[in-house]
């Protein structure tokens, strides 16, 4: 083993879900007990902790808070969405980095996040090894949208997944409370993946599952859609709608119409409001009473619906990345390997980072069913294993305890 000592510094990135911060505990928590690891810094709000001088000295928070990060939503941290320039073009923020790291002696950096996380890991690693800077560099997955190359599936998946097929179950028996028709449409997250959407299907396992289901991997079709609706309305006056927020037409403009010019910073549209469209053309076409309901952040923050199996390989993906980095590797992020078959088994391996940057998994086309409204059997068998178990989060007052952290900023030794 190339042993390599010095302090590490973990971030985190992106949209949160509610099992990143067991990520970051696992990572945190095995970096401390690293003898290789002198520091373990945690910087704020993502790179532009680094970038700021704002690093979190996490050898000073009480150890009992920090394994509440298990059971804690969103980035605990702290998040961001800047994206570092192409170091070819402006290396500016890279030597920034650099001087970061040296002022520390960081040798170690895991990066938390998803697909735009990753390409600034990679673009970080990269200049490294061109600047002759000795420090093993990893990613640590996270995103809710299941949508990183090289993994089954994503740390924060599994547990949104739960959290929107329980509550389509749950808005299912409300809406067939009355005897009166009512058509209910779901507007859940997912850009230009499905995996959330198709998810809402889970809930039929209960009996009270969507009727249809609508996902960006397949054109919108919207006279098709009122053709859809208006047949099972007629036919049972009822109709429960879960639709991606990401669906688009044939021509590749988004359905949603509060899609605006706002943009995130990494050029991503911001969507909203398709449900509250959906509903009215229905209504306008129909006649029916019609709700649109848009889970919007509760289905990435809901850490009390969160599955055990999800709160357990986020933690283990995070203890993997500092195992492999104290073992020499660097460049690289931790991803699963998994098998369904005579029962679900789940290992890490370790993928490229630049496999894995700007590149997004969909859902495969002959898991979604023919008339491209609804999902197969494939992918109820491929999600149902990773939402399972109940986590056994403390509760004060009846309430969640969340970790409590001081966030004490560190000094140069």
């Amino acid at each position: 083993m190339n042993q390599l000592k010095g302090a590490c510094i973990i971030g985190q990135s992106g949209g949160p879900t509610a099992v990143i911060n067991a990520s970051a505990y696992g990572v945190i928590r095995t970096a401390l007990d690293n003898e290789n690891i002198t520091r373990v810094l945690g910087a704020a709000n993502g790179i532009k902790g680094v970038l700021d001088d704002k690093l979190y000295d996490m050898s000073q928070e009480d150890a009992a808070e920090l394994e509440l990060l298990k059971y804690t939503p969103s980035s605990a941290l702290g998040s961001c969405r800047y994206k570092l320039a192409d170091p070819d073009v402006d290396d500016t923020d890279y030597k920034r980095i650099l001087e970061i790291f040296k002022k520390y002696d960081v040798r170690y950096f895991f990066y938390n996040g998803g697909n735009d996380s990753m390409d600034t890991c990679n673009k970080i690693s990269k200049f490294m090894q061109k600047s002759g800077y000795e420090c093993r560099i990893m990613g640590v997955p996270k995103t809710i949208d299941n949508d990183l190359n090289g993994t089954d599936h994503c740390p924060g998946f599994a547990s949104a997944a739960k959290y929107i097929a329980t509550s389509c179950a749950e808005v299912w028996q409300d809406a067939h409370v009355y005897d009166t028709g009512m058509v209910t449409v779901i507007e859940i997250m997912g850009r230009h993946a499905g995996w959330l959407a198709g998810s809402a299907a889970l809930a039929s396992l209960t009996g009270c599952g969507p009727d249809l289901v609508y996902l960006p991997e397949v054109d919108f079709d919207m006279e098709q859609f009122i053709r859809d609706v208006t047949e099972i309305y007629n036919k049972t006056g009822k109709c429960m709608v879960a639709v991606s927020e990401g669906i688009h037409y044939a021509d590749g403009r988004f359905v949603s119409e509060a899609e605006t010019s706002a943009t995130d910073g990494f050029g991503h549209a911001q969507l909203g409001g398709l449900a509250v469209k959906l509903a009215d053309v229905i209504k306008n076409k129909t006649g029916a009473k019609v709700r649109g309901i848009e889970l919007s952040l509760l289905q990435r923050c809901g850490a009390h619906l969160a599955s055990k199996t999800d709160v357990d390989e986020a933690f283990l993906a995070g203890k993997a990345a500092v195992e492999a980095a104290v073992a020499g590797t660097t460049d690289k992020m931790v991803a699963f390997k998994c098998t369904r078959e005579g029962g679900y088994h789940c290992e890490t391996i370790l993928e490229p980072l630049d496999i894995v940057a700007n590149f997004e998994k969909k859902v495969p086309r002959e898991w979604i069913n023919a008339a491209g409204n609804g999902v197969e059997q494939p992918f109820i068998d491929y999600v149902l294993p990773l939402i399972q178990g109940e986590t056994e989060a403390p509760k004060e007052h009846s309430l969640p305890r969340f970790a409590r952290l001081k966030k004490v900023l560190t000094t140069q030794m």
